[in-house]
Formats: C-alpha cells, sequence, structure tokens
C-alpha cells in the first residue's frame, strides 16, 4: 500500500484532504487542454489509486471554468499528423490505457463539469462514476469534426450504455455538443449545480461516499464494470459471491451493532 497525499504530479493539480483527491487540470488559459504527459501522468496516478491507502474517493475538478477541451491541438494533434502506424497506435493505446486505469483503480470518481467538457475531456467524464454539471457545461464528443471516428477510448462501448445507443450514436457521428440540460435528461449528468456551488456539491456527495463503507463501494465498481460482459446468471451468481465478501468484513458487523442500538453507523473501511 501507498499514500498518495504527498504526490506532486507535473502536469496537474493534486490535492489530498480527508481521504478525498481532488484533480484539475492546469491549463486555465487554453480551457484545460491534454498533453501527451498529461496523459501519461493522469494514467500512472490513477493506477496508483489501487494501492492507495489514503484515498477513498477522486474528485475530478473544473479549473478556470472549464473542464478540459481535449487533445491540446499544439502539443498533440500537430505532432499526431507526422506520426507513422507505429506511433499512432503507441499514443491512442496510452490515452485509452487512462480510461483503463480509471475505471480500475477501486475507487468512486466524481466529474464536476463546468464549461468546456470535449473530445478527450468529455472522456474523463464518462469514464467517471458519477457526473455533476453546471447549466453552463457544454460536452462534446468532437472527433468526427477532426477527421477521426467516434470510436475513441472506449466512446462507442461507455456512452450507450449511459445515455443510450440512438442518442450516443448522434452525438459520435455528428460531434455536436451535448447542452447540460440534455445530459442530466438523458442520465449523462447526475445533477446540475450553479457554478459557485458546483465543487461544493462535488465535495459533499465525495465525503458522503468516503464516509460510507469504502471496501464496499469498491466492490461496486468492479461489479458495474465487470458485469458488462456477463449473462444476467453469470452477474447473480458474481454479486452472490462479491456480497459474501462484503458480509466478512467490519463494516458489516457495525452497521448491525448500530442498527440494534439504534445508532448511526461509522464505517471504517474493513
Amino acid at each position: 500500500m501507498t499514500a498518495l497525499a504527498d504526490l506532486k504530479p507535473r502536469h496537474f493539480l493534486w490535492q489530498v484532504k480527508d481521504r478525498i483527491a481532488r484533480v484539475s487540470l492546469n491549463r486555465p488559459d487554453r480551457k484545460n487542454p491534454l498533453t501527451f504527459d498529461s496523459y501519461a501522468e493522469l494514467r500512472d496516478t490513477f493506477r496508483a489509486l489501487v494501492y492507495a491507502e489514503d484515498v477513498d474517493v477522486v474528485v475530478f475538478t473544473s479549473n478556470g471554468g472549464n473542464f478540459c477541451s481535449g487533445g491540446d491541438v499544439h502539443d498533440i494533434i500537430g505532432p499526431l499528423v507526422g506520426l507513422d502506424m507505429k506511433g499512432l497506435l503507441a499514443f491512442t493505446r496510452m490515452t485509452g490505457d487512462l480510461v483503463k486505469a480509471m475505471i480500475g483503480c477501486g475507487k468512486p470518481i466524481i466529474a464536476a463539469v463546468d464549461g468546456v467538457c470535449v473530445g478527450a475531456g468529455a472522456i474523463i467524464a464518462m469514464a467517471s462514476d458519477l457526473r455533476l454539471a453546471t447549466p453552463e457545461a457544454k460536452t462534446a464528443f468532437l472527433f468526427t469534426r477532426v477527421g477521426l471516428a467516434g470510436c475513441d477510448m472506449g466512446a462507442c462501448a461507455m456512452l450507450p450504455r449511459i445515455i443510450g445507443q440512438g442518442r450516443a450514436a448522434e452525438l459520435l457521428y455528428t460531434g455536436r455538443t451535448m447542452s447540460a440540460a440534455e445530459g442530466e435528461r438523458w442520465g449523462f449528468f447526475n445533477a446540475l449545480h450553479e457554478a459557485d456551488k458546483l465543487e461544493e456539491e462535488a465535495m459533499a456527495l465525495a465525503a458522503r461516499l468516503a464516509s460510507g463503507p469504502v471496501f464496499a463501494h469498491g466492490i461496486t465498481k468492479t461489479q458495474l464494470n465487470q458485469e458488462w460482459n456477463m449473462g444476467l446468471e453469470q452477474a447473480i451468481e458474481a454479486e452472490a459471491q462479491a456480497q459474501a465478501i462484503c458480509m466478512q468484513t467490519q463494516d458489516f458487523a457495525r452497521a448491525y451493532h448500530a442498527f440494534v442500538a439504534k445508532q448511526k453507523p461509522v464505517f471504517e473501511g474493513n
């Protein structure tokens, strides 16, 4: 196990307090685009979260009124035009590895989306477990607008599961902007909050999750993702085994004893 409170990333902002990690991209003058380096460092950080003993929840926040403007045109798009197939595949695999790391980190991730959330930024929001936004948030999977397919970083697998096949197909074919109101109505966003309340609401939700049975939350995250590829009978059996594991935790016993004593349970994550 390791601690990530003292992590000092070079390419994004990072803070750990009360077992909640807060991360945001740090190029607000450019609406927070991603670079080769920030992709890789984010991937490595989410991979390390699997072993982090001081983080129970992650909040991926906006910065300067925007979430993320996708891959930097000059730092990423330009160099990609000159790469050969081997180099291009190495890049696309690396970006996909960020999504894999987010899915596999074992911690709930909350995206707090304000302003621009496009391209790879929309993917980061999509790969989060819960998504909050401001009414001004603008989300677009705009890959076709730069001559690419909509099937980027798992979008064709994940987005239809969140908002439905037809809606996902429209966004991925056209690259058009999904308004915050559409996103909430379609289930992409769990709730909308005014800009001055967004981070407060995201942190409050994170605190609620962090005060819960965090070992069990990790099991929930695992099952939500693994059961995509299971039939119903497999899923029911997998959940039976997962729940039996959770029943061996001290948090399960704490909840029982608190109920008997007519008290609120205090979970400790073990």
